[in-house]
C-alpha cells in the first residue's frame, strides 16, 4: 500500500484532516557512498520515495532538561523527482514553522494513525531540494527516556537517551522512517554545561566547555540508527578504535568487562571483512535502558545489566559488534524482513564467540537459542507470526521483535552453513555484505542472491536446505540442525540427580553462566520451594551477580512461590528495565492470582523508571498501570 493510499484510508474513517571531550586516536578518511532506497514499499513510512527521498539532514538542537523536550531545526535535504509534494514521517511533533529561506511553506499535519502518527504534507516547488523545519518534541515523545539525577548511576545529573528502532525515530526527527529509506546526517547539540553529548556518528567537538558538540555521519543510515545520549559520561579507550563511556560511577566496572572489544573487532574483521564505520564503542547506559544494547553505528547503547564483573555476558556486545555488517551495513528494507537483520546477527554474534571463547561457548549460545525459539514457538501457536517473512501490516513493527527473527533466523543459516560447508558459506557472504553495503534489501532480493550466488553453484543443495519451507513456513522445519553440548548433558544430568535423589551438584565451581541457566531450567515444574531453599543455601542463586541466572532463578521463585527470593525479585523489577527480564517477570506474576497484586504494587512503583518500549508491553497485563 502506498503512502497516498494509507492517507486515503485514514480520510474515510476519519472524514477530516488535522491542519495544525576525550581525546581519541585520529581516523583515517571514511568513504561517502551514495544513499540508496530498497525497492520493497514500506507500510509503516508514510514517505513516498518515488517522488522525493531524503538523502542528507543537517540537525539543530537544544537539550531542555527541564521541559523535557528537545527543540529546534531539522533541514532536511531530498533528491525531487519534480513533484510539488514532499511527504515526511512524525508523531507527536509540534511544527512551528517550514520555510525555504525566508519563505514559509504551506504544509499539512494529517490525523495521527495509530503506531505510525501523522503524515507531515509539505508543499514544495519541482525544484526544491531542501527545506527547514522548526519543531519541538513532546514532553512524552516515546523515543525519549529523560532520567532525573535520582535514576542514575552517579545520582549527580541528570540523562537523555533515544531509542528510535523500530519507527521512533520520528517522535524526535521529521524524517523518512523507513528501514529501505538512508541519509547522511550533520548534527549541532546544545546541552547544559558538564553534560556530554553523544551521537551515532563522529563526534567533531574536541572543546565542550559552552555545552555545544557538533556531529557527522558521512555514510547514510536509516532513521532507526539516529540516537542521542547526553549526561554526565566518562571514557576509557579500549584500544585503537574502541573504548567505552559510561557514568563516572561505572566506567572502571564497564572498561574491565569490556576490555576484550579490540579483539572481538578484530576478529569480526577477520571473518567478514573490513569494518566500515572508523571507531566502535560502547555507552553503558543507565538501568531504564529497555534492550541489551541497540546498535547505533559508531557507538553500540548497552544495558548495565551485562556487567557481571567476570566478562560472561559480552556476546550481548559481540551482537551489536555483528550489526556492524548485518543491518548497520545491509539493512532490512522493511520490518517484515527484520530477520535479515537479526538472524544473520545471531549467527554472526555466536561466529565470534566461538572464535575468541571456543566451540562450548557457541554450542551452549546455540542450544540456549534453541529454547528460547522452542518456548516463543509454543506460545505463538505456531502461527504465521512464526514465518521469518512477516505481515505486520496495521501493527507496531516492535511485535516482529521476537525470538523467530532471531533464533530461527539463525537455525536457517546454520542450515545454510552446513550444507554447502563453512568456507563456501563464509566467501558468500563476504561478497554479500560487499555488494550490498549501505543498502537495504528484502527477504525476495535476498533469497534470489542466494539461489544465484550460492545454492545453484553447488547441485542438491538447495532441496536438502528448503529455504521456502523456513521462510514462509511456520514453526521450525524437521531438518533443522542439530546441537549437541556435553556440558549441558552434565548441567542437565546434576539437575535430574537432584530433583530424584536431593544430590546437589558438587563440581560447579568452572560452571559458565550458561550451564547455570540450563541447570535452573531444567528444574522447571520438578522442584518445590523447599528445594529451592536447599540451593540458595549453597550456592547464593538469589544474590548472582549474572543477570541471565538471576532472571532464570527468579522466574522459576515466582513459580514455585519462593518467597524466601521474593525480596530479591521486587529490588530487580525496580532496578532494571531492560524488557527481556522484567516482562516475562510481570506477566507470570500478573497471572497467578496469588502474586497479581503484589505485581501491580511493584510495577505502579517501579513504572516511572521504565522507558516506552518496556511499558507499552507491560502495561497490558495490568488493568490500572497507568493510574
Amino acid at each position: 500500500m502506498r503512502l497516498r493510499s494509507l492517507i486515503n484510508l485514514s480520510i474515510l474513517f476519519t472524514a477530516s484532516f488535522l491542519i495544525i571531550s576525550c581525546e581519541k586516536p585520529k581516523e583515517k578518511p571514511m568513504e561517502k557512498p551514495e544513499p540508496k532506497v530498497a525497492k520493497s514499499e514500506d507500510h509503516h513510512s508514510f514517505a513516498q520515495p518515488e517522488q522525493a527521498i531524503m538523502t542528507h539532514l543537517d540537525l539543530e538542537l537544544e537539550v531542555d532538561f527541564e521541559q523535557k523536550q528537545l527543540k529546534g531545526k531539522a533541514k532536511i535535504h531530498f533528491k525531487n523527482n519534480k513533484y510539488d509534494q514532499l511527504f515526511l514521517d512524525t508523531r507527536g511533533l509540534e511544527i512551528e514553522k517550514i520555510t525555504v529561506g525566508d519563505r514559509e511553506l504551506k504544509y499539512t499535519l494529517h490525523n495521527e494513525i495509530e503506531y505510525l502518527g501523522s503524515a507531515l504534507e509539505i508543499e514544495i516547488d519541482t525544484f526544491t531540494e531542501a527545506l527547514n523545519i522548526f519543531y519541538r518534541t513532546s514532553a512524552d515523545a516515546p523515543a525519549l527516556q529523560w532520567l532525573s539525577p535520582q535514576q542514575t548511576a552517579g545520582k549527580s545529573a541528570p540523562f537523555l537517551f533515544t531509542q528510535s528502532q523500530a519507527i521512533l525515530a520520528r517522535t524526535w526527527i521529521p524524517c523518512q522512517d523507513s528501514p529501505g529509506i538512508r541519509f547522511t546526517y550533520n548534527a549541532k547539540i546544545k546541552v547544559p554545561k558538564g553534560l556530554t553529548a553523544l551521537m551515532s556518528a563522529e563526534s567533531l567537538t574536541t572543546d565542550s566547555s559552552d555545552g555545544l558538540f557538533e556531529f557527522k555521519m558521512e555514510q547514510p543510515i536509516p532513521a532507526y540508527l539516529m540516537a542521542l545520549a547526553v549526561g554526565k559520561l566518562s571514557f576509557e579507550a579500549l584500544g585503537s578504535r574502541t573504548g567505552v563511556y559510561a557514568e563516572p560511577a561505572t566506567i572502571h566496572k564497564a572498561k574491565k568487562e569490556f576490555e576484550d572489544l579490540e579483539e572481538m573487532l578484530e576478529t569480526a574483521e577477520k571473518i567478514y571483512g573490513e569494518y566500515a564505520w572508523g571507531r566502535y564503542d560502547v555507552l553503558v547506559l543507565p538501568p531504564s535502558f529497555p534492550f541489551g544494547g541497540m546498535e547505533n553505528p559508531r557507538i553500540t547503547f548497552a544495558t548495565p545489566t551485562i556487567l557481571a564483573g567476570d566478562k560472561s555476558l559480552v556476546s550481548l556486545v559481540a551482537h551489536e559488534l555483528a550489526h556492524s555488517w548485518s543491518g548497520n551495513l545491509v539493512t532490512n528494507a522493511t520490518w517484515n524482513d527484520f530477520w535479515l537483520n537479526e538472524g544473520f546477527t545471531v549467527y554472526f554474534e555466536y561466529r565470534i564467540m566461538e572464535e575468541i571463547y571456543g566451540e562450548d561457548v557457541f554450542k551452549m549460545l546455540a542450544l540456549i537459542s534453541y529454547q528460547d525459539l522452542q518456548s516463543e514457538l509454543e506460545s505463538m501457536n505456531f502461527s504465521e507470526d512464526t514465518h521469518l517473512k512477516l505481515n505486520l501490516t496495521g501493527r507496531d513493527p516492535d511485535e516482529g521483535l521476537t525470538s523467530i527473527a532471531y533464533d530461527k533466523g539463525f537455525f536457517f543459516l546454520k542450515l545454510i552453513e552446513e550444507t554447502v560447508g563453512k568456507k563456501s558459506w563464509d566467501k558468500f557472504l563476504i561478497n554479500y555484505f560487499d555488494e550490498h553495503k549501505f543498502k537495504s534489501v528484502n527477504t525476495e532480493e535476498f533469497l534470489a542472491y542466494l539461489d544465484k550466488n550460492l545454492l545453484d553453484t553447488i547441485p542438491g543443495s538447495k532441496d536438502q536446505i528448503i529455504p521456502e519451507k523456513w521462510v514462509y513456513g511456520p514453526g521450525l522445519p524437521d531438518n533443522c540442525p542439530q546441537i549437541v553440548s556435553e556440558k549441558f548433558e552434565k548441567a542437565e544430568q546434576a539437575a535430574n540427580n537432584f530433583i530424584e535423589n536431593g544430590t546437589a551438584p558438587t563440581n560447579t565451581k568452572g560452571w559458565m553462566y550458561q550451564e547455570w541457566v540450563h541447570f535452573i531450567r531444567s528444574l522447571n515444574g520438578k522442584i518445590d520451594a523447599k528445594q529451592m531453599g536447599q540451593l540458595d543455601a549453597l550456592f547464593g542463586l538469589s544474590n548472582s551477580g549474572n543477570n541471565e541466572v538471576l532472571f532464570e532463578w527468579l522466574m522459576l521463585a515466582v513459580d514455585n512461590h519462593y518467597t524466601t527470593a521474593y525480596g530479591q525479585l521486587e529490588k530487580f523489577l525496580k532496578d532494571v528495565g531492560r524488557r527481556k527480564f522484567i516482562a516475562p517477570l510481570y506477566k507470570k506474576m500478573a497471572d497467578d492470582e496469588n502474586l497479581n497484586k503484589t505485581a501491580e504494587r511493584i510495577y505502579k512503583n517501579a513504572r516511572p523508571n521504565y522507558h516506552y518500549v518496556a511499558t507499552s508491553t507491560i502495561d497490558q497485563y495490568f488493568s490500572n498501570s497507568n493510574q
